[in-house]
């Protein structure tokens, strides 16, 4: 089992544990935000198996019916997540609504705000090892689940912070207004991640950072052709795809021009992770005299 699939895992059976913590506070208490809350934690439940279905599509081999690999699967799994995070938070703003309408004095709230705090510890601890192990592993959909996560922590301490606030007004109406702060937060944070997560489906270019480190690994260890140009880049999970045209001299002989081509390819694998690299081999006519001059 690889360490991406066992972080997926690891996310729905943590995802479980803190739904039923904030049911238990949202029922004991009869908060409307505490309940908001938990139904965040609904959404975290659904993407987290998305999330492992998609981590575990991700990992399959290329084969013939998908020769570049599986990998886009998990753009799919964030635009899923995307999804239901505005869902989530159009049935927020319902409870809330039902709040308005009938404000209700909340009960047992410390306790319902300890059971609240422990459940966004967990998510709290476990929001920072997927963003930074889905980033160390170029994983979209783990490194998604951890950002929505961080939402959720966010979200959780402002209901936490809110309901004290509610105890100490004693004005019942505030425990709406916090869950319709909550839904706007979910909202906001659903509508970034679909954006980004439909850019990537696009084959937007990588950061121009990389790119730039690309371009540099190319100079270096092109020695013998001409010029690169026309280089072109897109992300798909954990593979890095990069094509462009090397411009050597008219006389060189096949043999000569692939020796540079592998020495390149080499050169970017060992500086990007994954890179698949198409090169296409021109003759001096075809020099732009412009991208990557070489000589």
């Amino acid at each position: 089992m690889t360490q991406t699939l066992r972080l997926a895992l690891g996310s729905l059976g943590i995802a479980i544990a803190v739904l039923a913590l904030k049911l238990w506070a949202a029922r004991i208490t009869g908060s409307v935000a505490l309940l908001s809350d938990a139904l965040e934690s609904v959404v975290n439940l659904a993407t987290a198996l998305a999330a492992l279905i998609a981590v575990r599509l991700a990992a399959r081999p290329a084969d013939t019916r998908m020769p570049y690999g599986y990998h886009k699967a998990e753009y799919f799994s964030a635009v899923i997540e995307g999804v239901f995070i505005v869902v989530a938070a159009l049935l927020i703003f319902h409870q809330a609504y039902e709040g308005f309408r009938a404000p209700a004095p909340i009960e047992a709230p410390f306790e319902g705000i300890a059971i609240s705090m422990l459940a966004t510890a967990i998510n709290g601890v476990w929001c920072v090892v997927l963003i930074r192990q889905g980033r160390r592993l170029h994983s979209p959909a783990l490194e998604a689940d951890g950002q929505h996560l961080w939402t959720d922590v966010l979200s959780s301490i402002g209901v936490a912070a809110g309901l004290v606030l509610v105890i100490v007004t004693g004005m019942p109406v505030l425990d709406s207004v916090l869950a319709a702060l909550v839904g706007l937060n979910i909202l906001w944070s659903g509508t970034r991640l679909l954006a980004s997560s439909v850019g990537q489906l696009m084959d937007v270019a990588v950061p121009k950072e990389q790119l730039d480190a690309i371009r540099e690994t190319i100079g270096a260890n092109a020695q013998g052709a001409i010029e690169a140009h026309d280089v072109r880049t897109r992300q798909a999970g954990k593979v890095t795809f990069i094509d462009f045209h090397l411009v050597v001299p008219g006389t060189m002989s096949v043999e000569e021009a692939h020796a540079i081509c592998d020495r390149i390819e080499a050169a970017l694998q060992a500086d990007h992770a994954e890179a698949m690299v198409t090169i296409h081999v021109e003759p001096e006519a075809k020099a732009k005299h412009s991208g990557i001059v070489v000589l």
